[in-house]
């Protein structure tokens, strides 16, 4: 408890005022240092620059420094762990008898509920009208419209469909979403023991029970073993106060914390030792502290308060909305254009609105969202056979374009379970007499077993050894505890008869626990020459750490072993005032090793082959996480801790990201810059594998989160694919699956938009050349709508191994160059058809309009079919590679109907007439030519650009 202030005041009258000026004496503290008062220029410039920078589109996401937020909360508490108790309490204008009941209320009111984080839930509307708002779903519903006005019902409805479709799953899936960051209250639901004064004359300390929700900063709380801290608290007493941080490092290891201690700026915030942060627990000890910050201006808050505002701009979905913006223009000019045209040569204004109503709907991509979809929801049921189960699909596209997988260390490279390795004396010298005291020690301890007594055992027993524990019978045993770090069994073994048939029994002290608390104890130990015990020196002392140093560099955990025999009598207890665990002999260490898993180096480096590299990013030792990263094949030439990373510089610290491949001692947030400065600064895919609530910023900012189904819930949450194995080859087969939707997607893409728009160039020559429409607005809609469903098949096509090596993503301009180089020569081909048509049949009369539709048709149709074999691979069609069945049975099928509808009394309805033999010979000339002049264009293109689809 702070010794109280006489400059505050005491009584809960007193106490009203001073929530008032808290909220700005918390402001002015972490946005001032000592050096800008007085400085009013100064300040007043950086206002106006924080003003300015709002205003800058796409925020700080780059990962390279703190934001704003986390600035104040960090320079807080800061300011408070550097502070006497005296001044924490005049900070937070509290007293050491806590707040009254009525002031604590007043606060509540003004501050809010002490949520983790202050999350509004978006209103299902809000998610709807974002879900439809998109420019692409705006122009089919036009689109459909018009098409009810000109009776083509039957195409109105599909692209009403189509849309229905993507914005049932949009909405569906950001709505999942959204409620993730609400799983964080999970954390701080227990009820907290709270110090309140009450008493208007003579003021009474009471510890009340408070809702965590309840709790306001000034409050005093109170705390044992099991609670959760409510907020962030300086302490004000401790005893033996070990407290886990694992929600927030990510490390199974535990912090000493104590109040009687100042910190300075030097030390790591997270190893504040007299600071407790929300949502860590206490594992053992006790004490009281001091709220300093609650709600949204705790650490834990101000860290994870970025889950769902963090994830980067979709390159694919910016691609797509950018070839919509391309289309509208292209629509609008092209249309218009045809429409002068056609009301020149008929002057009829309503047959050339329908006509060119009937090219805009020819223009646009309208299979693109059920394709798309298609071609994910495929990914994902293939990847649920790989034991994937997919929450987000774009996440399987954005799998194949992933060039850096983030992993953790434990469980994921490792097996997450102790192997003990060996058994040294405190020479270094492998003895067996250290093993059998340190199993006899894990047989016959039964408060708890732990992992580690779990391996001692199977070392034992698989190896061999004969250690008889039947003829040794347990007398006493000390638990192990947080604060002692050691277990102690008393044993002795059955009735042993001397020279002189005196039979005495011999009793024995076994110890084991961290190396540090065992030496502690120990007085004594073996001489390395002749067994004999000596006393325990500094130098064994020194000697022995150098040892463990030694040992933990290899990334190997260890405990230390010693024993003390006594001799007593049968029927003569042991005095009680002697202490058993003091004056031990220090027999040696034994050592443990989490092993990588099997299938980690091989899947490791069949992603590499892939183009996807590693990086490793952990809350555990640096010693450790190298060891293991060695014998899994990472290169660990260029490695950092957390601590290191705090200290950089922006630029800095972007250069030490992208080229570090082992990141240890992170905390989650610097996890999420880390994945963020490969994102934004260094423009990469990145994928990120994590199963704890700590990983849950990095999981959410990750391009595509990964965890597994054991994970915590807020990590499956905020995951887009869990794993049913925790093994690094589902990966792999998940990359392939990402890369194969990729490639069908982008196929779909640039197939129907390049011919798409040669067509409608073509419609425009045409209509430009003849003197009447080259084919009916209904021709028109049915050449297009059998195209269309041709299409369909596009999803169920395979990719080449060449295409699956590397990284695949969406490039700027890629697509407008790709049109540019292709879009060409299907109007060349349908110019040359129209050219054949007028001049080799004479089909320049009236008479011959059907005639002439008819030829038209007939060609668009076959060459918007055959198109795919052309553009689906680098390689040439129907000689070096062969497509899918599905798309091979698409093309016969849908050209057959096309062909054939000439032929049928439909047909003859729709304006159509039988063509002649000679046609057909004509057309295979020109698609043959078509695929030579096609082979040499692609050659060209690949040899400039690189790469084709």
């Amino acid at each position: 408890m702070g010794r109280h202030n006489p400059l505050l005041p005491t009584s809960s009258s007193s106490n009203s005022n001073s929530a008032e000026s808290f909220n700005s004496d918390h402001e002015r503290l972490v946005e001032r240092s000592p050096q800008d008062v007085g400085s009013s220029t100064v300040n007043f410039l950086c206002r106006v620059f924080r003003f300015l920078r709002r205003f800058k589109p796409g925020g700080r996401l780059d990962g390279g420094w703190r934001s704003e937020e986390e600035e104040k909360v960090y320079s807080w508490l800061y300011t408070i762990a550097k502070s006497n108790k005296d001044l924490v309490f005049e900070y937070v204008q509290s007293t050491e008898r806590g707040l009254s009941f009525l002031e604590a209320e007043k606060r509540l009111k003004e501050n809010g509920p002490n949520a983790p984080l202050e999350y509004t839930f978006p209103s299902w509307w809000h998610l709807l009208w974002n879900a439809f708002f998109h420019m692409f779903n705006i122009i089919l519903i036009v689109l459909s419209v018009i098409a009810y006005m000109t009776s083509d019902n039957y195409n109105g409805i599909i692209m009403v469909v189509l849309v229905l479709i993507s914005v049932s799953l949009r909405f569906y899936y950001e709505y999942s979403s959204s409620k993730a960051a609400m799983k964080l209250s999970e954390f701080v639901g227990c009820p907290i023991k709270v110090q309140r004064c009450a008493g208007r004359v003579v003021q009474t300390e009471l510890v009340v029970q408070s809702d965590q929700k309840d709790i306001v900063p000034g409050d005093i709380v109170v705390f044992e073993p099991g609670d959760l801290f409510p907020g962030d608290v300086r302490l004000l007493s401790s005893k033996h106060l070990v407290v886990s941080q694992a929600s927030l490092t990510g490390e199974s290891g535990t912090t000493d914390k104590m109040a009687d201690l100042q910190e300075n700026d030097s030390t790591p915030l997270l190893d504040l030792r007299n600071i407790c942060f929300m949502g860590t627990n206490v594992v053992s000890g006790s004490g009281t502290g001091l709220v300093v910050s609650t709600g949204s201006k705790t650490y834990m808050s101000t860290s994870f308060s970025r889950i769902g505002k963090q994830k980067p701009p979709n390159d694919f979905e910016k691609g797509v909305r950018h070839i919509s913006y391309v289309l509208i223009v292209v629509m609008l000019i092209v249309v218009t254009i045809i429409m002068l045209t056609e009301y020149l040569t008929s002057l009829n204004p309503i047959e050339s609105f329908l006509f060119g109503i009937s090219v805009a709907c020819a223009l646009t991509p309208q299979m693109l969202p059920l394709i798309v979809h298609t071609c994910l929801a495929k990914g994902a049921t293939a990847m649920a056979k790989d034991r994937c189960v997919v929450k987000s699909f774009n996440a399987i596209r954005d799998m194949g374009s992933m060039d850096i997988l983030c992993i953790d260390k434990t469980g994921t490279l490792t097996m997450n379970q102790a192997i003990m390795v060996d058994h040294l004396d405190s020479w270094g010298t492998r003895k067996e007499l250290v093993l059998q005291f340190a199993f006899l020690n894990s047989y016959f301890k039964t408060d708890q077993k732990y992992p580690l007594d779990d391996a001692i055992l199977a070392h034992v027993y698989t190896n061999g050894f004969r250690f008889q524990p039947s003829k040794w019978t347990k007398i006493d045993e000390i638990p192990f505890d947080f604060i002692r770090r050691k277990v102690s069994v008393v044993i002795e073994t059955k009735a042993l008869t001397t020279e002189r048939n005196k039979k005495f029994s011999d009793r024995f002290v076994v110890m084991k626990g961290a190396i540090e608390e065992v030496m502690k104890v120990c007085s004594f130990t073996e001489s390395p020459d002749n067994g004999r015990i000596i006393p325990f020196s500094s130098e064994d002392y020194q000697r022995i750490l150098k040892l463990a140093e030694e040992i933990s560099n290899d990334g190997l955990r260890l405990i230390g072993v010693a024993i003390k025999k006594l001799t007593m009598q049968p029927n003569k207890e042991r005095k009680e005032e002697e202490s058993v665990e003091s004056h031990m002999v220090f027999l040696g260490v034994i050592t443990f090793y989490d092993p990588p898993k099997d299938s980690a180096k091989q899947a490791l480096w069949r992603l590499a082959e892939k183009g996807v590299k590693a990086k490793v990013l952990t809350g555990d030792s640096l010693s450790l996480t190298i060891k293991v990263c060695k014998e899994v094949g990472i290169r660990t030439t260029n490695m950092i801790t957390g601590p290191e990373l705090e200290l950089m510089d922006q630029e800095a610290f972007h250069e030490t990201v992208l080229r570090a491949t082992v990141l240890a001692r992170l905390t989650p947030s610097q996890k999420l810059r880390v994945v963020q400065s490969l994102q934004m600064a260094q423009n990469h895919i990145v994928g990120f594998l994590g199963d704890g609530i700590n990983d849950s910023l990095a999981l959410d900012a990750a391009n595509v989160g990964i965890s597994v189904d054991s994970g915590a819930s807020v990590a499956k949450e905020l995951s887009d694919i869990i794993l049913l194995e925790k093994d690094l080859n589902v990966l792999v087969a998940g990359v392939e699956r990402g890369r194969g939707t990729f490639g069908n997607t982008m196929k779909y893409i640039k197939l129907s938009v390049t011919a798409n728009v040669g067509s409608t160039l073509s419609l425009l020559v045409a209509t430009l050349f003849l003197r009447f429409e080259p084919l009916t607005p209904k021709q028109l809609l049915i050449q297009n709508f059998l195209y269309s469903i041709g299409q369909i098949a596009i999803p169920w096509d395979k990719m080449e191994e060449d295409y699956m090596k590397t990284p695949r993503r969406w490039l700027k301009m890629d697509l407008l160059v790709f049109i540019l180089w292709n879009g060409p020569l299907c109007t060349l081909c349908d110019a040359a058809a129209l050219l054949f048509i007028w001049f080799y049949y004479g089909a320049d009369t009236v008479v011959d309009e059907d005639f002439f539709r008819t030829c038209w048709f007939v060609e668009g149709l076959l060459m918007q079919t055959l198109v795919i074999h052309h553009i689906r691979t680098e390689k040439v069609p129907f000689i070096q590679v062969m497509a899918s069945w599905p798309v091979i049975l698409s093309t016969v099928v849908i050209s057959s109907i096309g062909i054939l509808l000439c032929f049928t009394p439909i047909g003859k309805h729709m304006g159509f007439v039988p063509l002649p033999l000679s046609y057909f010979g004509f057309l295979v000339v020109l698609f043959l030519t078509y695929f030579i002049v096609g082979r040499i264009i692609k050659s060209l293109y690949i040899h400039i650009y690189k790469r084709w689809l």
